[in-house]
């Protein structure tokens, strides 16, 4: 086989040699990247890509950014690696910068490797703090894909990870364009999701559940952005019943809501949050809980039984403080706002006018969803419930066309650019987008 690689093209020997991730392996073409920069990916192919995925909505300060570059150099120069039992500068500097924009009473930071692994500890933590076992998440969500984060995940990706033993229970959040309780505006939605919520909790038993978690806006699952009220309402539901609320900020934290923290659009106080992702644009791989006052005070005499080699390493944590500083600096989590509010909402809107297959768009800051359809006045999904189509398999294939990267799932498009966008690159993308949508308009079948 060595001898072989010397006449196969790259693609070919990454096919050879790497095992992907949610993928049937015979099947799958990865786009071959050579290099990164800004809000661009130039393929091996010599063409620049527009990248409205953030890769997978990680990116936040973009590719490249200097200041964290230089900062993941500069910490190499001193110190690699360190087991995580010592303490070590950057890592005590990124927590301080983490709690400095975390919610009152935030504690301590607990490092993990990424968001998966801080799902893991914030339900462990959970668990041990309270006593109890059963954790309620939502349907249409994503919180990892270990063990306990996969049973939590409330989307497809769970069914075949998932026996039925877990002590998890699921229940629907709002979603006010697929209703599950009939609701009519935002606020019967939000009325009867939380009505939803605490029968579900009367019925398991309060006494026998230590968390709910929730994705303060659910991001792969279709960034259903909450009405006003259900985050507070689901904290209210919390303190009423004596059980930790987990707020998961992976995807939808440090900046990619035009917030540092999704949470902070209702001044809530979760006990729990988990983060990952843009803590440091996925420079080096990091993730981490923040734990409030009660649950960090219960492990100052009693063990932690938890803790992972990488746990704070050194490199990570050094480009999590180049991160957080340049994302002060330079008003990026306000740029991110100011674009989603100026650019791409009446943007993509403008895009809904002319393209009868956008059922609905939703999203805050830069991070939005175009939910497609084969039939507006149905709202029949151009896709099939966790499954892809035809269809959606022409649109992507014009978004590649239009040297655009994309985040695509089910029936779905979703625009995640990085928070550093322009408003000329934004705009550009949109242009683009407007094209790559016209391949859709032989598969719609509405009026």
């Amino acid at each position: 086989m060595a001898a072989d690689r010397a006449t196969m093209t790259s693609l070919e020997r990454e096919k050879a040699s790497v095992f992907h991730s949610w993928s049937a392996q015979a099947s799958i073409n990865p786009f071959m990247v050579r290099s990164a920069e800004g809000v661009y990916v130039t393929g091996e192919d010599g063409e620049r890509y527009l990248d409205l995925s953030s890769q997978l909505v990680n990116t936040n300060v973009g590719h490249q950014h200097p200041r964290v570059v230089a900062a993941i150099k500069a910490q190499a120069d001193v110190l690699t690696t360190i087991a995580p039992q010592h303490g070590y500068e950057s890592r005590y500097r990124a927590a301080e910068l983490i709690l400095d924009r975390s919610f009152p009473g935030a504690a301590k930071v607990f490092f993990t490797n990424g968001g998966t692994e801080a799902n893991e500890h914030a339900v462990r933590m959970a668990r041990l703090h309270t006593g109890r076992k059963k954790v309620l998440a939502q349907y249409r969500s994503y919180h990892g894909a270990t063990a306990t984060s996969i049973t939590l995940t409330g989307d497809p990706r769970r069914w075949a990870n998932d026996d039925g033993t877990a002590p998890v229970v699921h229940f629907f959040g709002p979603f006010l364009y697929r209703s599950a309780f009939n609701a009519t505006t935002e606020a019967e939605e939000c009325a009867r999701a939380l009505a939803n919520l605490e029968r579900t909790i009367e019925f398991e038993g309060p006494s026998t559940i230590a968390a709910i978690i929730l994705e303060t806006i659910p991001g792969t699952a279709g960034i259903m952005v909450p009405p006003p009220g259900f985050v507070a309402g689901v904290r209210a539901l919390c303190d009423r019943y004596g059980i930790v609320y987990i707020a998961d900020e992976v995807m939808c934290g440090f900046g990619r809501a035009g917030e540092w923290f999704a949470y902070d659009r209702e001044g809530v106080r979760p006990d729990l949050v988990t983060f990952a992702k843009g803590v440091n644009s996925g420079y080096v791989p990091l993730g981490g809980v923040v734990l409030n006052e009660a649950i960090s005070a219960t492990f100052a005499e009693r063990v932690y039984p938890g803790g992972l080699t990488y746990s704070g390493h050194p490199l990570a944590c050094a480009a999590a403080v180049a991160t957080l500083e340049a994302m002060a600096d330079e008003g990026i989590v306000e740029n991110a706002r100011r674009i989603g509010e100026e650019v791409l909402r009446p943007g993509l809107e403008a895009l809904a006018e002319r393209h009868a297959v956008i059922g609905e768009v939703r999203g805050l800051g830069v991070f939005f969803a175009l939910e497609l359809v084969a039939d507006r006045a149905t709202r029949e999904p151009l896709a099939p419930y966790g499954q892809s189509s035809p269809a959606m398999n022409a649109i992507l294939a014009a978004c590649r066309a239009e040297r655009m990267l994309v985040f695509a799932n089910f029936n779905r498009i979703h625009v995640v650019p990085p928070c550093t966008i322009t408003e000329a690159e934004a705009r550009d993308g949109l242009a683009r987008l407007d094209r790559a949508l016209a391949a859709a308009a032989p598969f719609y079948t509405g009026d």
